[in-house]
């Protein structure tokens, strides 16, 4: 035989043992595996037997409802003074008393602080002597112009004596007329010397204590800043596909806003919004609304965050349910409808969710028996029996009653549904 023969003979027997060798170690590796499985399978039968053959599940029901439901947009609100005011000096001074205690609610037109007066008294007291000055030599240059009328008159002297008389009269009514401002310019800055507080609210902390000098003008810290508390704004951020709801309910009977203190929490404000914003916010992709309260007892306060929810309109006749009794599902949520003895799944829309109750959209009519708390060997056709609400403490409270020797007697097993829905 040839060379070339022998060695491509050899080639071919090592390429079938080696196929042969891979396939019998891949047999006999899997069959431990299917084994396993095999095992796994028979087992979860056996518990699937044992459960199915326990007889139905016992489940609770609630019948499907139909009652006044709102739309709402739930945001985060941050809550504003409606009106603030940083009181600052107008003139200078040393900050003589300060008539308050911080924090303290103020009315309008309330003394808040006195400046030493003594500067600006001393300059009204020259002004107004500057004054009588003035009022005096004007009253001697109108004596002396109407001496000289006739005289002029009678051409007993010229008419060039007589004009510069009749020009030192309107010199000194000009001179008179602006030391009467310079009387009122000191006043009003004696005036300054008492602060007063310009709106109602509540103040803040104080940044200048008494006996320290205060300076007029923008800079600086303000001596207080004063915020109006009642009524309150409170701003909310809401996503920009509200919009359209948002002004397609402006000024309807039932658009208003509900103000909680946390997510969940009771209602603590009830108020009406006031502002829409021209603009959708490009960063965040919201529009800015701001809705006022009266907030008498001040369960609001600037700078709080708390939980906004905007009730656009009232649905009269929604399809409401638990929140436990709605399953979510692959393709969409769903529940178990108990029709006779057996539970069946049904597909729904859910339209919204308020609270911990739902709001069916499509899926179900009304009046269905549908399951709540749903066990978890709870499947698509399973036997059911109903429960009552208190048959879970059978067994804990079973030996109380037996002073006759007879157990307890069981209560009757019904449907909980108008509770639950409640």
């Amino acid at each position: 035989m040839k060379p070339f023969l022998k060695i491509l003979l050899v080639i071919c027997v090592l390429a079938g043992g080696g196929y042969y060798y891979y396939w019998w170690q891949s047999q006999s590796s899997s069959k431990p595996a299917d084994a396993i499985s095999g095992k796994v399978a028979k087992a979860q039968g056996k518990a699937a037997s044992k459960r199915g053959g326990g007889g139905p599940i016992a489940v609770r029901t609630v019948t499907v409802t139909r009652q006044p439901m709102p739309v709402v947009i739930d945001a985060v609100g941050t809550v504003e003074s409606e009106h603030t005011v940083a009181v600052r000096p107008q003139v200078n001074g040393v900050l003589d008393t300060v008539l308050f205690k911080e924090g303290d609610r103020v009315k309008q037109g309330q003394p808040l602080f006195r400046i030493d007066p003594r500067p600006m008294q001393a300059s009204v007291d020259q002004a107004r002597a500057a004054v009588a000055r003035d009022q005096a030599q004007l009253a001697q240059a109108k004596e002396q112009e109407a001496r000289l009328r006739p005289l002029m008159e009678k051409d007993y002297i010229t008419r060039n004596d007589y004009d510069v008389a009749a020009t030192l009269v309107k010199s000194l009514e000009a001179n008179n007329a602006a030391s009467r401002a310079a009387l009122d310019q000191a006043q009003l800055l004696l005036s300054y010397a008492q602060i007063s507080a310009p709106i109602s609210g509540r103040t803040g902390s104080l940044s200048v204590d008494s006996g320290n000098l205060v300076n007029a003008g923008t800079g600086g810290a303000p001596l207080v800043v004063i915020n109006s508390t009642q009524p309150i704004l409170v701003a909310l951020g809401v996503p920009q596909r509200y919009l359209d709801d948002v002004r397609r309910y402006w000024n309807t009977p039932d658009l208003k806003v509900q103000i909680s203190l946390n997510p969940g929490s009771p209602t603590v404000a009830d108020g009406t919004l006031v502002f829409l914003d021209n603009t959708v916010s490009p960063t965040t992709g919201t529009v800015l609304l701001k809705a006022r309260f009266r907030n008498d007892k001040e369960e609001l306060w600037p700078g709080q965050f708390v939980a906004g929810r905007i009730v656009l309109r009232v649905e009269k006749d929604a399809l409401v349910l638990p929140e436990g009794a709605v399953q979510p599902g692959q393709d969409r949520p769903f529940v178990y409808v108990v029709r006779g003895d057996k539970a069946v799944i049904q597909e729904v829309k859910v339209a919204r969710q308020i609270g911990d109750r739902v709001i069916i959209e499509k899926g179900l009519t009304g009046d269905e028996q549908v399951v709540i708390d749903v066990p978890l060997a709870l499947t698509d056709g399973a036997t059911v029996q109903l429960r009552g609400a208190g048959e879970g403490k059978g067994e804990r409270d079973a030996g109380k009653d037996k002073k006759d020797g007879k157990p307890k007697q069981e209560p009757a097993k019904e449907a909980t549904g108008k509770g639950a829905a409640s």
